[in-house]
């Protein structure tokens, strides 16, 4: 736990860091803070702040930057976040302001880039995932199993699972009869989110068959083809922190032509109410451990089919970028439930 003089220098140490991009010393932190310290006290809770891990030092500088923890306390307990004026929540409500659903898909996209000049992304909806009626397995042979997907509407979809161990007719049968008792009636995402917080329950030898059954349902059923767009890509270009490393600008580009990956961090902001946040290494994909994250989930008529987010630097202004956001995916579940009214 932080005191309040600590917090109170952290805060402004990343208000100031976010706003010039430099190091903040000792000095800047003395001149912006308010607080009557004397040098020598603000070095001692610099030195204690990195020692817990909140800033750092670059080594060709004597302030400080904050670090993904730093930014975390940050946005979670010390940012006050302003509502956005009339006027613009007025000229995002406009842009929105279209009848066409993927036409106002893709202006929402531009509009998240255009605003906060970071990359906008927004998940389209998704179609109706068909709900599963019954799930079997058959050995084929030693390592490869016939997985037989039967949806409530009577479709019937095969896979081959190729397995590391050899599972028998018994095994086999049992992991069918506790699929279709605990998630019959669900579809796979569903399937997938309960079965995640129930895998440490299953037998260690079964782990590998589920995974492997909610991988290729998946994929059976098209849940992977789930579409977004985004914009504004260039626009991190132009971001010195991002720019300043090729090989990582290569990474995080080729990450936006991996559909899966991003989804999935979308997907993460349907199960959550609100503006979530991912700040580096939170978002669990490697490409983004310099960027941060900012999500909403919007809906259609009560239900939430989606997320909109933006993509940028963790020195980013959170206190902007947050209510464009939340507005955006407000604004477009209405536009979405409305249409006539566009």
């Amino acid at each position: 736990m932080l005191d309040d003089r600590a917090r109170s220098l952290l805060k402004t140490l990343i208000e100031r860091y976010i706003a010039d991009g430099q190091p903040v010393g000792s000095r800047a932190l003395s001149r912006f803070s308010g607080l009557d310290l004397s040098p020598a006290t603000i070095r001692n809770v610099m030195a204690d702040l990195e020692e817990a891990g909140f800033v750092a030092s670059p080594h060709t500088s004597a302030g400080r930057v904050p670090t993904p923890r730093g930014y975390r306390l940050f946005v979670d307990s010390l940012l006050t976040v302003q509502p956005l004026a009339a006027r613009q929540v007025g000229e995002i409500e406009g842009a929105l302001h279209i009848s066409q659903p993927q036409q106002l898909i893709a202006s929402a996209s531009q509009l998240l880039s255009s605003l906060t000049h970071f990359a906008g992304i927004v998940m389209a909806p998704r179609r109706h995932a068909p709900k599963i009626r019954q799930i079997e397995f058959l050995k084929l042979s030693e390592k490869r199993i016939l997985l037989i997907i039967v949806t409530n509407d009577g479709d019937v979809q095969n896979r081959i699972l190729f397995t590391e161990k050899s599972y028998s007719p018994a095994e086999l049968t049992t992991a069918a009869n506790y699929l279709n008792q605990n998630f019959s009636g669900l579809d796979f995402e569903e399937i997938r989110y309960r079965l995640h917080h129930e895998l440490q329950q299953l037998r260690d030898d079964i782990k590998p068959l589920m995974e492997a059954t909610l991988q290729a349902g998946n994929e059976a059923l098209g849940e992977n083809e789930t579409a977004f767009v985004i914009s504004g890509e260039k626009n991190l270009l132009d971001v010195e922190e991002l720019s300043s490393n090729m090989k990582r600008l290569r990474n995080l580009f080729d990450l936006f032509d991996q559909r899966s990956t991003l989804v999935r961090l979308l997907d993460i902001s349907h199960r959550a109410d609100g503006v979530q946040i991912f700040i580096g290494e939170e978002s669990g994909i490697a490409s983004l451990d310099e960027c941060s994250v900012v999500t909403a989930r919007y809906e259609v008529d009560g239900q939430v089919v989606g997320s909109v987010g933006v993509i940028g630097p963790t020195r980013m202004a959170y206190e902007r970028v947050i209510p464009i956001v939340d507005i955006t995916a407000r604004l477009l579940s209405s536009a979405l439930s409305h249409p006539d009214e566009t």
